[in-house]
């Protein structure tokens, strides 16, 4: 009856450390669930909605109501200036468009940046930041470039041109702006004091350009300055000038008539 006991006492020992086992796994189990969960969570991008061209759009068109779709854009990720409502894209209306001052992709967002008010008029006029110019390059300039500069590039501008009797090259303009490349022709903006300058060095000299690398944000420098000489290493020759001679002393002289005799006498100058 004793061993009888002991095993129905075993027996018991053993289910409930099973059953134990079993309730530690289930909740490991929910553990691992719930862990799971929350890492998807976690992973899960956190989108908005946002405005962005239905189509490909290069400057100067018009951006209608047609040419934009609703995307999802990452709300960790968004920049500055998008538009989220039909409102904000068209504050006066459906009729009255904007004009695109920046070569647009589809699903790319829409910036402010890149569009002009709603309402603006075409043409150069509605690309140009406020305050700006814009200055037209000759072709004879833009001819190695102009079927590679597009919208937004940026370019240095180098003159050529003789100063003091020495032909030199220098870096005069850095980072100017292509707002518009047709058939060509390519203009920059720029300040009204660098339209003021290079209407000046184009008179006196040549122009030359130069595209500027994407990814450089510091600019030309502006100092760097070369001639024939710099380049060939020719040191200058200086001449000194010779010396003035000393000039005499200033003798003065007076005549007196001795008898038949005339006599030249030195005396003091006044």
């Amino acid at each position: 009856m004793r061993a009888l006991f002991g095993l129905v006492l075993l027996v018991g020992l053993g289910l409930a450390g099973f059953a134990v086992y079993m309730v530690q796994q289930s909740l490991e189990e929910k553990d691992a669930a719930i862990a799971r969960e929350r890492e998807r969570a976690r992973s899960v991008v956190q989108t908005v909605e946002v405005y962005a061209p239905s189509r490909d759009l290069t400057y100067g068109e018009l951006l209608r109501a047609e040419d934009v779709q609703v995307i999802l854009y990452a709300t960790d990720n968004l920049p500055e200036g998008v538009f989220q409502t039909e409102e904000e894209l068209f504050p006066e209306g459906l009729d009255t468009p904007r004009v695109v001052r920046t070569p647009m992709y589809v699903n790319e967002p829409i910036l402010n940046s890149k569009v002009t008010e709603a309402g603006a008029p075409r043409g150069l006029t509605a690309l140009l930041d406020p305050g700006t110019r814009a200055f037209p390059l000759p072709r004879s300039m833009t001819d190695a470039f102009s079927n590679e500069l597009r919208v937004s590039d940026r370019i240095d501008l180098f003159w050529v041109g003789q100063v003091n009797q020495r032909n030199i090259s220098r870096l005069v303009k850095s980072g100017l702006e292509v707002i518009a490349v047709d058939d060509g022709n390519v203009v920059v903006q720029v300040s009204q004091n660098d339209f003021a300058d290079l209407r000046v060095l184009q008179s006196a000299g040549s122009l030359t350009l130069t595209p500027v690398a994407l990814g450089d944000e510091q600019g030309g420098d502006t100092s760097i300055e070369t001639s024939i000489q710099d380049v060939l290493g020719i040191e200058e020759v200086v001449v000194e000038p010779e010396p003035e001679p000393e000039p005499e002393p200033e003798i003065c002289t007076r005549v007196e008539r001795r008898g038949v005799e005339t006599v030249t006498i030195q005396v003091p100058c006044d």
